[in-house]
This record gives C-alpha cells, structure tokens and sequence, in this order.
C-alpha cells in the first residue's frame, strides 16, 4: 500500500543476521563484525546487484520478481514454509483474507460439530491464536486456557507454561513463528499481542526478532488433571475450508494415560451436565437429565491474560 512501510525489508535483515557465513561456504574474517551476513553477501548469493538488495531492505522496491524471491529464499536457506511468507511480504501481504472484523465468527456447523464429539477435546483458534470455540470436553482439559476468551500466545508466556513445559524455549519459538505465520501484520489484535507481549515479557522481543515463521500441525503437550497428574496428549491442527479458522484437536493412543484421562473427564463432564439438567428441569413428570454436550463460542469481547514473567 502506497505510504505503508513496507515488512520485506525488516524481514530480509532478521533472516540474514541469523545466517553464518561458514553456512553459505563464505570465509569469517578475524574482525568481523556483522551478525549474520553482510548485505552484499546477500545480494552475490541471490545473483542480485548489491545497490538493488539495498532498495528492497530500505523498502523502496515493491515488487520483486518471482526470480528474485526465490533467489533470497536460497541465499538465506529459508525453507519452504519461510519462503512461501518471503513471497507473501514481497507481494504485499494478505490479499483475499477475511476482515478483522470477521475473524471472531465461527460458522455454526462447526460449533455443532465440535458439540458432537463427547470424546474428543477440541477448539478452535483464529489466526492470532484466539480460542473462539470450546466443546466441554476441551474446557475440562484446559480449564481457562483452552476456552473462549483465551489466546495461546499469551498462555505459553505464562509462568505455569515456563514451569510445567518440556521444552519451553522451543514450544514459545513455535507458537511466536505460528503467529508470524498466519497472522496479518497490519491486524490490530496481532499489534496488540505483540505490543503487550514485548513490554511485559522478557523473552517475547527476543523470539518476535527473529522473524521465524512455521505452521503447526500436530504435535504433543502435556497437562495436569487431578487426581490422576501429569499427561501428555497428541494434537492435531485442521484448517477450517472457508475460513482461516483452525481446528485444535486433542487424542490418545490406546491404552495410554491420555487415553484414561480423556474417558476420566468425559465421564466427569457428563455427570456434571446431569446435574445441572437435573437441578434446572425440578421434579417434573417424565423429564430426564439432558447429556448432550454443548459447544461454547467466544464471549463479545476475548479475554486477554496479561502474561507473568
């Protein structure tokens, strides 16, 4: 957009700051000073004069070639994932993608879905990792974090996130390069993650200069559940057709203690809904506890958890 800075500049310093030049088969001077590579190291790489790598860091060329994009995506060993968002910041970010406005808005189907699965915790998530949409048995996993209202970003940054995950440094690294990923740079909510993120917590800035990008698709993670301790679950990402929705869900293998765990709280959520059908409904004739689940959308306005350091 005309006036606008342009993001393919600060991306192509980032990117080539964390590239050595013993990587790429360039000599390391005694003396040298440069983090990563030097700009013109970039550009003989690429097969691009130095004086136009220049113009695209400083922003003043927009429209960089098919060619050249995959020439910069070489010579800073992006793989495919980054080069694809080097295409997307060269040709001028997210064009055809839904409104601000429009992100929170889960399509009623897909609520009715999720209410369906008594077995399967799932929820799903906007692209700046906004949980929009919970099924109970989701909510009994992750109570407070894995319901409406609640951002992943922000929960990772937490002080019970630091403590409890298995590797911390890389599943923040993963969840800051997913939000860089699929979000939108210009989208108020992502400014707003990023700006409260970068002022409260002190590793935030660090991993958000970096410029990395990923989708996530599957991985594991661990939660408590009392009485039984400390579970790891398997989960699957499925990107909503339609949408940029993505659909979170949470399985176990057989025989395994997720596999317990998720009979354990589909059994407690049940029992709870009786109840609460049972107490609602009184003693009227003929009436019976209701026990199909529900999905619970977004409140109106999302929580947004300050992070604790």
């Amino acid at each position: 957009m005309q006036g606008r800075r342009s993001p393919l500049g600060p991306y192509l310093r980032a990117r080539r700051a964390l590239v050595q030049p013993e990587e790429v088969g360039l000599p390391r001077e005694p003396d040298r000073r440069v983090a990563g590579l030097r700009r013109e190291e970039v550009a003989r790489l690429a097969g691009i004069s130095p004086e136009y790598y220049l113009r695209l860091e400083q922003g003043r060329d927009h429209q960089p070639s098919d060619q050249v994009i995959a020439a910069l995506a070489r010579a800073l060993r992006l793989d495919g994932e980054s080069a694809a968002y080097l295409r997307k910041l060269a040709q001028g970010g997210a064009e055809g993608r839904e409104p601000f406005a429009d992100s929170f808005a889960v399509d009623a189907s897909v609520q009715a879905l999720l209410a369906q699965w008594a077995h399967t915790p799932a929820f799903v998530i906007n692209r700046t990792q906004d949980v929009l949409v919970s099924n109970a048995l989701a909510s009994a996993l992750g109570p407070g974090y894995m319901e409406p209202g609640a951002n992943l970003v922000f929960q990772i940054f937490s002080s019970e996130a630091r403590a409890n995950a298995a590797d911390w440094e890389q599943t923040a690294n993963k969840a800051v390069a997913a939000l860089r990923m699929h979000a939108d740079l210009n989208d108020p909510r992502l400014q707003e993650i990023v700006g409260a993120l970068s002022t409260s917590d002190p590793d935030f800035p660090r991993i958000w200069a970096r410029h990395d990008t990923a989708s996530l698709t599957s991985g594991v993670s661990r939660h408590h559940i009392e009485p039984i301790g400390w579970v790891d679950f398997n989960w699957q990402n499925f990107a909503i057709p339609g949408s940029t929705h993505i659909l979170v869900t949470y399985w176990a293998d057989p025989g395994s203690p997720a596999e317990t765990a998720v009979a354990y709280l589909a059994a407690r959520t049940l029992q709870a809904r009786a109840l609460t059908a049972g107490g609602a409904s009184g003693a009227s004739a003929g009436s019976r506890p209701e026990s199909m689940p529900t999905a619970e959308a977004v409140p109106t306005t999302p929580r947004r958890p300050a992070p604790t350091a």
